[in-house]
């Protein structure tokens, strides 16, 4: 099993923060253990072991995977929430979603196909990551 040095090292990935900037672009997937906050362009697939906000400046073009997410901005693609996914009242979600609870603020739009108290797999970061099942699948 786990040691106490894996559990704190683990403990310490999940509480980092990262940031992704207004007026920032990134292309290509994005993977982290800890928080994110995305207020700029994202094109490419976001996957975190914690919290992923979307702040209402944002665009995201690729899939979603988290633990737990607010989304203020516009996402297309599909969406996996292991816990919570709150789509604050300026979302604009184009995609599927699949997630354990669902809050939806008045305003927010929501184009496409929902799932709710499914059962997420781990998320996997790194090299396993390819071995992550989606609970989504093509119609």
């Amino acid at each position: 099993m786990f040691n106490k040095q894996d559990q704190k090292q683990n403990e310490e990935l999940s509480n980092a923060r990262n940031i992704i900037g207004k007026g920032t672009t990134l292309r290509g997937d994005l993977e982290t253990f800890g928080n994110i906050r995305i207020e700029g362009k994202i094109i490419g697939n976001i996957k975190t072991k914690s919290k992923l906000i979307i702040g209402h400046s944002s665009h995201v073009e690729g899939n979603i995977i988290a633990q737990n997410a607010d989304i203020e901005g516009h996402v297309i693609g599909n969406i996996e929430v292991s816990e919570i996914l709150t789509l604050k009242a300026t979302a604009q979600i184009n995609g599927d979603i699949a997630t354990n609870k669902l809050i939806v603020e008045s305003g927010a739009t929501f184009n496409g196909g929902s799932k709710m108290g499914a059962s997420i797999k781990e998320i996997l970061i790194g090299e396993n990551a390819n071995e992550t099942p989606s609970i989504l699948k093509a119609h």
